[in-house]
């Protein structure tokens, strides 16, 4: 038996980089998973690619950004299996551009996907969790906002706002037996690093953590089982960071 045996769980930026390696340990642990991407060529071939494992896993096209997008695969869930019993926010953006080049529309961007993603999504599973009184939200920040970070300053404004909405919606919910946590990762090793990352950077992002080594979406991945599961049963509105211990708090 799985951690998750069983489970219906909704990933969001499934497609590739930390939400295909949280959608791959939860198919592993015997969640049923629905993979949620705006990218939907490259979701499609993650469902297919874990769905040889013999996993149940259903794949669908969402923009995080706009509810309606998402809402067929949450309805779709609440009509096969009757319930949601894991959501990981994972799904955002990060767009480098110093704060002086920076027009209002990548703000508003990085903000719509980033934390209106968020609230989407919890929107429209919280009423069938709480009703339920049972629920694992998990939310995906950024190690970046217990640093700050030059040319992100709308990525870490966003995902600053990801832990205080994880704080204060734990306190809200929490009498309802819903938990929800946030997970800070620190330079994981993804796919898209190869555009977005400077080498240099991720050098010296190494030099400065306690292991010496890449953190893999892996890492994350198995964190975000444990506060999945009912392992963590007794923790809600905590921020777990995953860093290699570039930051120590």
């Amino acid at each position: 038996m799985g951690l998750l045996e069983d489970q219906i769980a909704v990933v969001t930026g499934a497609a590739a980089g930390i939400g295909r390696g949280i959608a791959d340990l939860f198919a592993k642990e015997g969640a049923i998973v629905y993979l949620l991407d705006i990218d939907e060529k490259g979701v499609n071939a993650a469902a297919e690619e874990i769905r040889e494992s013999g996993a149940t896993v259903h794949a669908f096209a969402s923009d995080i950004s706009r509810r309606e997008t998402i809402e067929p695969a949450i309805n779709d869930a609440l009509e096969r299996y009757g319930r949601i019993d894991v959501v990981v926010n994972n799904a955002g953006i990060y767009p480098r551009r110093t704060f002086d080049e920076m027009t209002e529309a990548e703000w508003d961007e990085t903000q719509n996907v980033n934390v209106k993603g968020i609230f989407h999504m919890t929107k429209l599973v919280l009423p069938h969790m709480r009703a339920r009184r049972s629920g694992k939200i998990v939310n995906i920040s950024s190690v970046t906002f217990h640093i700050g970070y030059p040319r992100l300053t709308h990525y870490v404004a966003s995902k600053g706002a990801i832990l205080g909405f994880t704080r204060s919606l734990a306190r809200e919910i929490g009498p309802d037996n819903v938990h929800v946590n946030a997970v800070t990762p620190g330079a994981i090793e993804t796919e898209g690093e190869k555009v977005h990352a400077n080498p240099d950077d991720i050098v010296q992002i190494m030099e400065e953590q306690c292991l010496r080594r890449r953190i893999l979406p892996l890492d994350v991945a198995r964190v975000c089982l444990f506060l999945a599961c009912e392992l963590s049963d007794g923790m809600t509105g905590q921020t777990v960071n995953i860093d290699g211990g570039l930051v120590t708090y």
